[in-house]
C-alpha cells in the first residue's frame, strides 16, 4: 500500500496518517520527520537541510526530493508507506513520480481530506496551548477543566500567533492556491479519492480504509463509510 494523504491545515491529516500507518503496519513518512532524521544522521542532504533551516529559509524542492528518495529507498518502505506533507505542488508530485519509478514503485492511491473553510477556521482558531508544558486544548472540542488553565500543570493557556483567525485564513488561502492544481493532477491520473474530513475521526479512518482498499490486517474492516471519488 503506497498512499499520499493530502489535506489542509486542521484537517486531521497527521492523526489519520498515524492511525492508518499503525493499522497497515507501514511507515508514516512526514516531511518534518524526514528532515529531522536526515539532520540527526548527518547525511550529506541532512547537512544541507540543516543549513537552510538554521538560516530560516525554505528547503528547496531539489533537496526535499533528495530526502524523500533516501527515505523511500529504505527497506521498511518495500511493503508500502503513507506520505504526509509531501508532495505539496505539481512539480513535487512529478518529482515523486520519478523517484518511485526509479525505485520500481508506483502510488496506489491519493486520499484528500475535504473540510470546509469555516470548519477549519473553528478547529485552528479555537486551539490553545499551555505556555508551560505545551499541552494542546481546544475551546470547543477539548476544553480545559478550568478556563485558561492547563489540566496537566496549571500553566496559562495561550493562542499561538499562527492560530489567530486572520492568520489561519491566510494559511488556508495559500494552501488552496498551492494544492488545488495538485488535486487536479492526481484526479487526472485516476489516483484521487476525496474523503469527508468533517466526520468524527473514527468515521474518517474507516472511510480512508475503504478508499485505499487492501493492505490492512484481517478484521480492520471498512465500516461501510463511503468516500467520494
Amino acid at each position: 500500500m503506497r498512499v499520499v494523504l493530502l489535506g489542509p491545515p486542521g484537517a486531521g491529516k497527521g492523526t489519520q496518517a498515524v492511525r492508518i500507518a499503525q493499522e497497515a503496519d507501514i511507515p508514516h513518512i512526514a516531511t518534518g520527520d524526514m528532515f529531522r532524521q536526515a539532520v540527526r544522521e548527518e547525511t550529506s542532504l541532512g547537512l544541507e537541510v540543516k543549513r537552510y533551516l538554521d538560516a530560516g529559509r525554505l528547503v528547496p524542492d531539489e533537496v526535499t526530493v533528495g530526502i524523500v528518495r533516501e527515505r523511500l529507498a529504505r527497506p521498511d518502505c518495500r511493503e508500502g508507506f503513507i506520505l504526509d506533507g509531501f508532495p505539496r505542488t505539481v512539480p513535487q508530485a512529478e518529482a515523486l513520480d520519478g523517484v518511485l519509478a526509479g525505485l520500481g514503485m508506483k502510488l496506489d492511491r491519493v486520499v484528500s481530506l475535504v473540510v470546509g473553510t469555516e470548519a477549519l477556521v473553528r478547529r485552528l482558531a479555537g486551539r490553545r496551548v499551555c505556555g508551560g508544558c505545551g499541552t494542546s486544548f481546544h475551546v470547543e472540542l477539548n476544553p480545559p477543566q478550568e478556563e485558561g488553565r492547563c489540566d496537566r500543570c496549571g500553566g496559562v493557556l495561550v493562542q499561538r500567533d499562527d492560530d489567530r483567525e486572520e492568520t489561519v485564513r491566510e494559511r488556508l488561502a495559500v494552501y488552496e492556491r498551492q494544492t488545488a492544481p495538485l488535486v487536479d493532477y492526481y484526479r487526472r491520473h485516476g489516483l484521487l479519492v476525496e474523503v469527508d474530513g468533517e466526520q468524527p475521526p473514527d468515521a474518517v479512518t474507516r472511510a480512508i480504509r475503504q478508499a485505499v482498499g487492501n493492505g490492512f490486517p484481517a478484521g480492520s474492516g471498512s465500516g461501510g463509510i463511503e468516500s467520494r471519488q
